[in-house]
């Protein structure tokens, strides 16, 4: 069930507090571009994958993993993006965080879908990237140790990937995302079938083995009516869910407010590192 908005800020800010006592003291970790040879995209793509600073220091211990999908439309060095979470998972906890290329420059807006031989981008994400990053690096490599997040259409991108793979990811997160696949503006619906559309996939939730949580921005015009809608529906299905409102459009600056919080809030529901 949803937890009252009050409830889950307080607690999202909390989570946040108490990491920044310590993020301060955190060194960075290794920055990795890792070329990935995907037989789904027909050819050699990336991710950027960034190792906690305690990855070469201790060379038994193995960490969660969480999988962050960027916006579009982009180009194919979009992946590379986002500074800010590098420090914010610093802040966050221990992970290993994956962000895959979601895009390419002659195909800028595929969505996070399957679209056919070469432009199968789900599946590079869903299957793909977590096989070799597990195969490379030392993981946890079983769902509790994954989670799949992103922002606005990578917000899309964790939901519906996520959703659709719930024996591989235990932590949905989607970040002033949306829940139906649109065109490159966002403003037009794209027809790829009901397993292109979150809501219809929504009782993926019912056992309560996934979490899921969402948020948006108050002034957020293309994409706060479709957040407020899902929850609404969730809430009706009783489905555990957490969402949260927050004042702020669609923009960088309300990311990068919420970032840390959020990275532990998904932390707080994996497998810790081990030993």
């Amino acid at each position: 069930m949803r937890r009252p908005a009050w409830q889950i800020a307080v607690g999202v800010v909390a989570l946040a507090a108490a990491a920044g006592a310590t993020g301060a003291m955190l060194r960075p970790g290794r920055d990795l571009d890792e070329p990935i040879a995907s037989v789904a995209l027909a050819g050699r793509v990336h991710a950027r994958v960034i190792l906690p600073a305690s990855y070469d220091d201790l060379p038994h211990r193995r960490y969660p993993v969480i999988y962050f999908l960027h916006g579009l439309p982009a180009g194919a060095s979009a992946y590379r993006g986002n500074g800010w979470l590098a420090e914010a998972l610093r802040t966050a906890g221990k992970a290993i965080l994956v962000l895959p290329q979601g895009a390419r420059d002659n195909d800028t807006d595929p969505e996070y879908l399957d679209w056919g031989t070469g432009r199968n981008w789900q599946t590079y994400v869903a299957r793909e990237v977590p096989r070799y990053i597990d195969a490379h690096f030392r993981t946890i490599p079983t769902r509790a140790g994954r989670a799949i997040v992103g922002l606005s259409a990578g917000g899309y991108g964790a939901a519906i990937v996520g959703l659709r793979n719930t024996n591989a990811f235990s932590v949905i997160e989607s970040w002033s995302g949306y829940f139906h696949p649109t065109d490159p503006t966002g403003t037009k619906p794209l027809d790829r079938g009901p397993q292109a559309n979150a809501h219809l996939l929504a009782g993926a939730l019912r056992n309560g083995r996934t979490f899921f949580a969402f948020y948006t921005g108050r002034g957020d015009v293309r994409f706060q009516a479709e957040n407020v809608a899902l929850d609404r529906e969730l809430t009706a299905a009783k489905l555990p869910h957490l969402f949260e409102l927050y004042r702020g459009a669609h923009e960088t600056a309300l990311w990068e407010a919420h970032a840390a919080g959020w990275l532990q809030l998904a932390l707080s529901h994996l497998t810790q590192p081990r030993p």
